[in-house]
This record gives structure tokens, C-alpha cells and sequence, in this order.
């Protein structure tokens, strides 16, 4: 399958668009003949090696910049620019750090991709070097650059761009970057180039180190995860690339330099931009009542023998997990803090070595080798956490299949994280493969579960899917897998992704070798093959060490496997799987309700859900509170009766009213925007008038206090920059590349503005400007020339419904208490408001029934899909039928533009039905109504 992307999501735009206002001033991208004769004017000049990237502004310019896109973005200002490197050695290349805060899953490559080839249509940018700090996230970087050319060239208009991973073995990659006229994208390993050992910056025989071909390029430097970057010595090699600026993308900065835009947790989980996270805690209650000790390793590096045992010690509260080291004739009864389970026996009385294995004896005889444990404990709650991972996975498979007559299906995978590859996959002997122990409790688990699940489902667990599936357009039979036993046999369902040695044979691994290099590699290239319904593979098992590798939008549940409590950040447990689930077509799902996570931990839900906090406050600096959901914390929607007319009557009677399915047409008239454009650009309030850059003084008093040194503002002053003549781009195109009009448009809208003299002044704030305003007046046309049409013979199916019978968190649920006003005895609301609402109307005696319209109905639109809110049946003197869209305010102004036109059109949409008695409302509570 092949992953679709959109181009219009304005989080992404938002972040790129911040880079590209840092630079506002730089001089439009030139051809190459234009170029050629303004080199100190343009954004690319020729040097002795070949085409470099050019910088016309200077520091000044750029933090005025800095300064009004931080305020825009409501970011603390920057007074001046923040150097990556502090004393004399600071320079320009130091300064001009631009950071990027994106939370994990939003689509930071994606956006740092679309930037280079913004950055070039703009300003004409040609050299980029993208920096990586692993070769996991080398491998992402390498598969999105691939997995997105397609889209990009489709969207930026063929532009000549080439893409290479360095490679020590083939230097002539470095020297076509330097010559190179096409945009060049160079992703390199930090490790490549941070010491003077590397081969690339050794001198040859020609004469010079392989990194001048990248310093004489002046490339716009990415550092993709600089946090893992913030060593002096590789600060001072990024540096050492002579970049023309640096971009730090990341989640997790460990220095903001100069932030210019902020994604974080918060935000990302609120916009929905990231599946929502529901936690569930295993862990072993009240087992602390026998002496339970695991030998963790042995140290023999040093003079006297030293172990690490995991034991339960007294901490201030309560009993805890804690490695502790001993040493001959430690007791475990006072390294525990006294814990009477340990008081007799637990002296440690010998460590031997015997035949390669490392043994401890202790004094009342119990014999433990590395990896063992005696106790109630490890296995049975690993055990336990494999099943909640089977139970969760096919709990969703029913879920979403369901949904699968109207919706296209959704792939559902299951990741697996071990520390030890032994306890998934062993080897016998004559070198053949066995199962570990963790295979054998997966496949006895999950065929206790599918013999559970298959009676209920048939349809389901032999994949043959209803009929109503083949009505959806462009799915073909050929999608879905033919009827195999084997799609659902233990055996076939999970696998295990492990770096190999000489041998072929899995092995652990610290996730930085070169074996590990071809285990990346080789994530990166199935990542489409598991989202394929064709593909039998559900549960994937992986070394906890290749964590990083792992990005597929459809995992839908991790579970990680470590005999003691993980050291792994919970950020980067949950960071695999954050990112929101696409179908089996490629398209992205926004479904709320499909788009969750479950994490299945080793440790209570409160105690995940407060570490992932403090982790993100450390972090990020911003409170998390509420979340994290409880997984256990769900009420099932169900309809109280069966759906029949005789059940549900006034149901049936304003679903006959409403459940005609509509097309629409526009009546587009060029004569009417030209004059609509022309009328706003007259009017300097709307449209201001273009005015050079602005430079500005500012002068502040210093006090020196006890408490350090206090500024206060003094004088300011403000000049406009000088007139200059800046090269001009072909504005059509670059009117065209932003707005779907023809050039005869553009000419009458240019020719009648009276106002083109201003492109010679500030080119582009002028066209920016001229584009906004054609925007503007474009999406009230389009609305306003809205016809709708029934559509005859189809309608909403009542089947809708029964898509709605799903599980949902307690918190986003409002419950019924009159049945007889509503289907369901839950109502999912998206909002405080939808919840008042539903509570007034519930309330309201003249309210006969009301129900959330299914999430299915969508009325097509020119600006995307539009899902009405509530259908109600009101009576007082007379039966009558409303469409509801609930929002906080009835004051359209206040509402985004996009509201206001999707309600503009679902006015025109119901019109049509205004003779059934159906009238369309914005409200904020049931009384607006009436």
C-alpha cells in the first residue's frame, strides 16, 4: 500500500511558514540566467567549487525578524541572538540557530522536508545537509525523503532535487553536492564528521578535505534530535559545516536557541494531532511477602567480585523495587532496610564462575545464575502483560471491523519491546531456531483468545468481509486476503525483528552497530507491508535497543517486556506509536475514537501517568494534567433498543426528513472576485499600504542592583530602510502556485489595483498581501455561489448507527437518563458545550428526541466534508424539526472562518428540506432554538 499525504494541514504550514518569516527580506528566488548577474544580491552565488547557498541579510535584519515571529507565535522574545557556543570562538554560523519544538508524531521530518523545498521556491536555496544523531533516525530520515518525493514534486512543481546518505567509501557524493544545480539534500551521521579521524576530514590527494566541498557550499543545516547533539565537540562540528543557518528540529530540546515555533504535548494532544493515550497497568499487588532476589548481572572488572541483585527494599512509604549492589557476606536483610523476609538465610556466601556462568550461592543454600529469580513475580506478570496486549489487540480488530461496511479497513499491530532476544527466539545446539519463552506464552495466549473471539465473529477471523465493503469506491475484492487459515494461525501472526550476527543468528544488541544499520534498513522497508491487509503479520516483537527505528502509524498497542521496571523514558515508549492511524487505502484517520493508544505498563496507571508528567514538564516546561486516560475507565455506547420504527419512531421520522444526500455546484463568477479584490485593495484599513523594512532603536537604562542588573526602556526610534531595488519574481506564477485562478484574473486584479508600484518596494509583503486578499474574498465567493441538489435514489443509511456503538472514555460521554428522548445510553460529545447541550435538551419538556448525527453523514462541501452536531424533534403547538451545530458563541465573528462557512453551507444543504419542516440552527444551548 502507498501512504498518502495532505498538504494543508496548518500546524504543519504554521512551522514552515515561521522559517521562512525569519528570513523575510532575502531576496526572491532568481532563475539561474538572473542569478548569474546579481551574485551579492541573490541567494545563491558560484565559488571555486562549484554553487553555495548565499545570505543577503544581515544579523540585524534577521533578529527584527526573529523578534516579531516570536511575538506572533507568542514565544518569550529574544533581545538578542542566542550563539550554540559560548565565548570568543561564538561567529554568525553559531548564532543563526532557528529552533523547532514538534512534538513526536506530528510529522516533524515531514515538515523540516517541506521547508527545504519552500526555502528554495521562495528564496532559491539550493544546499541543505541534514544531520542525525543514530542510524535509526538516519533510516526515517532517508525513508520519508523517499516515501514524500512523489508528493512534494507534485506540489512544488518538479523541482530538479537530489538525495544521498554520506558514505566515507564514495566521496564523489560530497564533490555533486557542491556542483550540483539542483537542490541537494545530504543526510549525514553526526559520528561521520565530529573527530579529526573521520575520512572526510582528512586532506587527499588532491589536495582537500572532502568537508570543504560541504563549507564551500554554505548548506542550510537541519540537526534532526539536537538534543542528542550538545556536546562541545559536536556543536563545534556542526558549526565546522560553515552552514548559512541552522534549523533544530526536536520534541525534546535541551536548549531552546532563538524558538521560533512550539508544537508541544499539550497542544498536540488537544488538537488531536496525536492519538489519544489510554494506559494499562500491570503490576503484582501484595506480593511482597516472600523473599523474591534476581541476580541482575556480575561485575568480575573489578578487584573483589561484585553483584547486582533486584530485590524488594522498604523505602519511605511503602516496599519497592531496587537493584542493589553486593559484595561477599552483604545481607540482603539490611540492604532491603530490614525486611523481615530477608532476616534469615539471605547472607551472600559465594560467586563462582562454572563453565562461563556466573552463579551466587546464599547461606541458606538457594543457587541463582544471571537472568534468574526466585519468588513469585517475573514470569506470570510478563505473562499477564502479553495477554492485556492480545486482549487489547483484538478488542480493536472488532472495533474497527465493524465500521469496516462505510470506512475503509484499519490494519491493527501490536509492538512488542524485550530486552533480551533469548526470551523470544533461542537456538539449539545444531543452530537451529526455537522458540523462547515469550513465543511459547504468545501462541498459547493467543490461541486461547481466537478460539474465544472466532465463534463470535466468523466473519472477522476467516477475513471475509460483508458485502456492503465492495460498495466503496475504488476497493476492490483483490484488497482483502482470501479466505487462509494460516491469516490467523499463532504462528503466522507474529515475528521478531532483531539484528543478526555472522551466523544469521538473532542477537542482542545496543542498537549502534553495523548489524543494527541493516535491521533499520529493513523496519524502513516493511513499514508498508504491515499496514497491508494481505499481510498476516499483527504482533511484532524487537529489541528494546532498536526502539528509536520503529515509526508505523498503525500500532495501536506497546508493551514492553522487561523483567524489572524499564528505564526507558515513557516519552520515548509512547513516541512509537503517537502518530495517528491511516486505513488500508493510505488515507490519514481522524477519528477520535479510533485514534488511541494503549500502553500496556509494568506499573500502576497513576504511577505511568505521573512519571510521563514530570517527564514532559522537565522536558518541555508546560503542566500535562488530565490527560492520560484509564483504560479500565470506559462505558460501551449501545442503543436501548432494538433500531426499529416501532422502538424509535420519532427517530424515524426526522431521519426520513434529514437522510437525503445532496451534491453540489458553484456558480463562479471571475468578474465578481476581481471586483470584490479591487474594492478591498482600495481600502488601505484592509489592505495596507507596502512599506520598506522598518529598523528600529531601542535604548534602555541599566540599574545595578543588589539583585543584579534591571533595564528599562529608555528612548526608541524607528527609520525605513532606504529604497532598493530588489529583483521581482514572476508573479503570476507565484501568485498561481498559492491560488487556483487563471493569469487573466491576475492581470485585471494587478492592472485595476492602481497599487503594482508597491512591488518595487517590499515584492514580498506586496504579493503576500495581494494573495491573502484574493484568498479572502475567493472562499466567500465559493459560498456564496453554493447550489445543492438532491441526489436521487440515494440516502443516509440507518446502519449509521450502529456504527456509533463503540467504547468510549467515561470523561467524553454524556449520559442518558430519559431513554425514551434519546437512542443511545451514552452520547459521545467532543466539547463542555456539546455536554450543557445535550443536558438542556434532555431537560426541555418540548423536546421530544434528540440525537448526536452519526459521524458517517457528511454533507459535501467545497472547503471538505461537514458532520453536523445534533437532530431534534421539538413540539409544542406544532411538531417541528431542527439540525443543530453547537458552538461557544452565536456571534458568527467570533467563530474561525472555516466554521462560518461549513455553517453557511449546511444552511443551504438543509434549505432544500425547509418544506419537511426542518430548519438549521446555530446554538449554544436548547433555548436558542425557539
Amino acid at each position: 500500500m502507498k501512504i498518502k499525504f495532505e498538504s494543508t494541514q496548518d500546524y504543519q504550514l504554521a512551522a514552515v511558514n515561521s522559517v521562512v518569516e525569519v528570513f523575510e527580506g532575502q531576496p526572491l528566488s532568481l532563475s539561474s540566467f538572473e542569478y548569474a548577474f546579481r551574485a551579492g544580491n541573490s541567494s545563491i552565488r558560484l565559488t571555486d567549487h562549484g554553487i553555495a547557498n548565499n545570505l543577503v541579510l544581515n544579523e540585524d535584519q534577521i533578529l527584527e525578524n526573529l523578534k516579531e515571529l516570536q511575538l506572533k507565535n507568542r514565544l518569550a522574545v529574544s533581545e538578542q541572538l542566542v550563539s550554540n557556543k559560548s565565548g570568543a570562538d561564538s561567529n554568525q554560523n553559531c548564532k543563526l540557530n532557528f529552533s523547532i519544538e514538534m512534538e513526536t508524531g506530528t510529522g516533524k521530518t515531514y515538515t523540516y522536508i517541506r521547508t527545504i523545498y519552500r526555502l528554495n521556491q521562495l528564496y532559491g536555496f539550493k544546499k541543505f545537509v541534514v544531520v542525525v544523531p543514530s542510524i535509526a533516525i538516519r533510516e526515517g530520515a532517508l525513508k520519508n525523503l523517499k516515501i514524500t518525493f512523489e508528493h512534494f514534486q507534485e506540489l512544488y512543481n518538479n523541482p530538479s532535487l537530489n538525495f544521498k546518505v554520506y558514505d566515507p567509501r564514495a566521496l564523489t557524493i560530497l564533490r555533486n553536492f557542491a556542483t550540483s544545480n539542483n537542490i541537494e539534500i545530504l543526510v549525514i551521521n553526526i559520528d561521520s564528521f565530529a573527530k579529526d579521524g573521520n575520512v572526510i576530514n582528512n586532506s587527499r590527494e588532491i589536495g582537500i578535505r572532502p568537508i570543504e566541498y560541504i563549507q564551500k557550499s554554505r548548506p542550510i543545516v537541519i540537526v534532526d534530535e539536537p538534543q542528542n547533539m550538545e556536546t562541545e565537540i559536536r556543536r563545534a562540528a556542526i558549526n565546522n559545516l560553515n552552514p548559512l543557518f541552522t534549523l533544530r528540529y526536536s520534541a525534546t530540546h535541551k536548549n531552546h536557541y532563538n524558538l521560533i515555533y512550539s508544537l508541544n504535548p499539550v497542544k498536540a494532544y488537544e488538537l488531536g494531532l496525536v492519538k489519544q493515550i489510554e494506559v494499562d497497568g500491570v503490576t503484582a499487588n501484595h506480593d511482597y511477602n516472600t523473599a523474591f532476589v534476581k541476580l541482575v548481572n556480575v561485575d568480575a572488572n573489578t578487584k573483589h567480585f561484585k553483584v547486582r541483585l533486584l530485590i524488594h527494599c522498604l523505602s519511605l512509604f511503602d516496599v519497592a523495587d531496587k537493584v542493589v549492589s553486593a559484595s561477599l557476606g552483604d545481607d540482603l536483610f539490611e540492604l532491603s532496610g530490614g525486611r523481615e523476609v530477608y532476616r534469615d538465610g539471605y547472607i551472600l556466601n559465594s560467586i563462582s564462575n562454572q563453565d562461563g556462568k556466573y552463579l551466587v550461592e546464599f547461606s541458606n543454600g538457594i543457587v541463582l545464575s544471571e537472568d534468574e529469580a526466585i519468588g513469585f513475580r517475573s514470569d506470570e506478570l510478563l505473562k499477564y502483560q502479553i495477554e492485556r496486549t492480545i486482549y487489547h489487540h483484538f478488542e480493536k480488530e472488532v472495533r474497527y471491523w465493524k465500521r469496516m461496511g462505510h470506512y475503509a479497513p484499519i490494519k491493527v499491530l501490536s509492538l512488542f519491546f524485550i530486552d533480551k532476544v533469548s526470551h523470544y527466539r533461542q537456538y539449539d545446539e545444531q543452530g537451529n531456531p526455537v522458540k523462547g519463552k515469550y513465543a511459547i506464552w504468545f501462541e498459547e495466549i493467543f490461541n486461547r483468545y481466537i478460539k474465544k473471539y472466532q465463534p463470535l465473529y466468523p466473519d472477522l477471523f476467516t477475513l471475509a468481509p460483508p458485502e456492503s465493503y465492495f460498495a466503496i469506491d475504488g476497493v476492490h475484492e483483490s484488497d482483502i486476503p482470501s479466505l487462509h487459515p494460516e491469516y490467523w494461525n499463532a504462528q503466522m501472526v507474529h515475528n521478531g525483528y532483531f539484528s543478526k550476527d555472522k551466523k544469521g543468528n538473532f542477537k542482542d544488541t545496543k542498537g549502534s552497530s553495523q548489524d543494527d544499520e541493516d535491521t533499520y534498513s529493513l523496519i524502513m522497508k516493511d513499514k508498508e507491508r504491515l499496514l497491508s491487509l494481505n499481510e498476516p503479520l499483527r504482533f511484532i516483537f524487537s529489541h528494546s535497543a532498536l526502539r528509536e527505528g520503529w515509526d508505523n502509524p498503525n500500532i495501536f498497542q506497546i508493551c514492553t517486556l522487561n523483567e524489572s521496571k524499564s528505564e526507558v523514558k515513557k516519552r520515548q515508549e509512547i513516541g512509537r506509536g503517537l502518530r495517528l492511524a491511516v486505513d488500508s487505502e493510505g488515507t490519514q484517520v481522524r477519528d477520535k475514537r479510533i485514534n488511541i493508544l494503549t500502553v500496556i505498563a509494568n506499573e500502576s496507571y497513576e504511577n505511568f501517568s505521573a512519571g510521563l508528567q514530570k517527564e514532559i514538564l522537565d522536558e518541555t516546561s508546560v503542566e500535562f494534567v488530565n490527560k492520560i486516560r484509564d483504560a479500565n475507565k470506559k462505558e460501551q455506547i449501545k442503543l436501548s433498543k432494538e433500531l426499529t420504527a416501532e422502538n424509535f419512531p420519532l427517530l424515524f421520522d426526522i431521519w426520513e426528513k434529514i437522510s437525503q444526500k445532496t451534491r453540489y455546484s458553484v456558480a463562479f463568477n471571475s468578474t465578481k472576485l476581481i471586483q470584490k479584490v479591487l474594492a478591498d485593495l482600495a481600502n488601505y484599513n484592509i489592505v495596507p499600504l507596502t512599506k520598506q523594512p522598518l529598523m528600529e532603536s531601542r535604548s534602555g537604562v541599566l540599574n545595578f542592583t543588589d539583585t543584579g542588573i534591571n533595564s528599562k526602556l529608555s528612548q526608541s526610534a524607528s527609520k525605513y530602510t532606504e529604497a532598493n531595488l530588489y529583483p521581482i519574481p514572476d508573479i503570476y506564477s507565484y501568485v498561481q502556485s498559492r491560488v487556483d485562478i487563471s493569469r487573466q484574473t491576475i492581470f485585471e486584479i494587478l492592472k485595476g489595483s492602481n497599487r503594482l508600484k508597491e512591488v518595487l518596494v517590499n515584492p514580498q509583503t506586496f504579493l503576500d498581501n495581494i494573495i491573502k486578499c484574493i484568498k479572502n474574498n475567493l472562499n466567500k465567493l465559493l459560498v456564496e455561489g453554493l447550489k445543492y441538489e438532491e441526489v436521487n435514489g440515494q440516502k443516509y443509511q440507518m446502519t449509521l448507527f450502529e456504527l456509533e456503538e463503540v467504547e468510549g472514555h467515561l470523561a467524553d460521554l454524556f449520559t442518558v437518563c430519559k431513554p425514551e428522548k434519546s437512542p443511545f445510553n451514552f452520547i459521545a460529545v467532543d466539547s463542555a458545550i456539546e455536554s450543557v447541550f445535550a443536558g438542556d435538551c434532555e431537560a426541555d419538556d418540548n423536546i421530544k428526541f434528540f440525537f448526536k448525527i452519526p459521524r458517517g453523514f457528511k454533507i459535501p462541501t467545497p472547503i471538505g466534508n461537514y458532520n453536523p452536531d445534533w437532530a431534534i424533534v421539538f413540539q409544542d403547538q406544532k411538531k417541528m424539526y431542527f439540525v443543530a451545530e453547537t458552538k461557544g458563541t452565536l456571534d458568527r465573528q467570533y467563530l474561525r472562518e472555516v466554521e462560518r462557512m461549513k455553517i453557511e453551507c449546511g444552511e443551504k444543504h438543509f434549505a432544500l428540506f425547509k418544506n419537511s419542516g426542518v430548519e438549521y440552527h446555530l446554538a449554544v444551548n436548547a433555548r436558542d432554538l425557539y
